[in-house]
């Protein structure tokens, strides 16, 4: 998959946590909706994006999420 597309799903999903009021719970949601939803193959994808982009468009809380919680 582009990794544009990627980007552009993974800022969707943390958009919608985004008003929870508790920010590091809602760093967990993201991850959570990631592992649940998203196959490996995304999610590795994703993963290798945030590692090695320069011009990293994710949102924070979406970077953050994946960075801290997505390990498998």
């Amino acid at each position: 998959m582009k990794k544009n597309h990627l980007v552009t799903m993974a800022n969707q999903i943390g958009g919608f946590f985004k008003s929870y009021p508790d920010k590091e719970q809602a760093t967990k949601d993201i991850a959570a909706h990631l592992k649940k939803f998203w196959p490996p193959i995304m999610r590795k994808e994703i993963k290798e994006y945030v590692a090695s982009s320069k011009d990293n468009l994710l949102d924070d809380m979406v970077n953050d999420a994946i960075k801290k919680y997505l390990k498998d």
